[in-house]
């Protein structure tokens, strides 16, 4: 079998990623898994452990992606503006499924993810634009978007067993 080019491989990396992203904001990390990545992309589970040998990989290659995307929904011109954003983007299925994964993530001992970079890009963007009071906004609300999405699982209805 020929060497596959840098380029190649490259494309192969992006390709996945790309993917994973997908299935992260849409399934969640925890329902994304090598087969669901590999029915996705037609790229074979061992090909995929190849680039990323632990789940957690993914999160440490797409952790500044995500931040992106998460940063990229709030608006920082006020205190208001960023409650207003942030209860606004709630609202979306893909920033819900980012506070569902900061969330799973606390307490993690894997030192290259325990600074999930979304919250952490919101905290800073927030005190270098308002001040120590839009950190405290965003420690207010990473708080409500908690109990929010408690209770969202909570109201979901009860499937009975057979």
């Amino acid at each position: 079998m020929a060497k596959r080019s840098k380029a190649q491989t490259e494309q192969t990396i992006n390709q996945i990623m790309d993917e994973a992203l997908k299935q992260i904001l849409t399934l969640g990390f925890d329902a994304m898994s090598y087969t669901t990545l590999s029915e996705a992309t037609g790229i074979s589970r061992t090909g995929i452990s190849h680039h990323f040998p632990r789940k957690t990989d993914f999160l440490v290659r797409l952790d500044e992606r995500i931040g992106r995307f998460f940063v990229a929904s709030l608006d920082f011109s006020s205190v208001q503006a960023l409650e207003n954003s942030w209860m606004q983007a709630l609202t979306e299925s893909h920033y819900r499924a980012v506070l569902k994964l900061f969330f799973s993530l606390c307490g993690y001992s894997n030192s290259e993810i325990a600074l999930f970079r979304a919250i952490n890009s919101a905290r800073e963007t927030a005190l270098l634009e308002l001040g120590a009071e839009g950190e405290r906004v965003v420690n207010q609300l990473l708080g409500r978007s908690a109990l929010q999405l408690l209770t969202q699982v909570n109201d979901m209805p009860k499937v009975q067993a057979a």
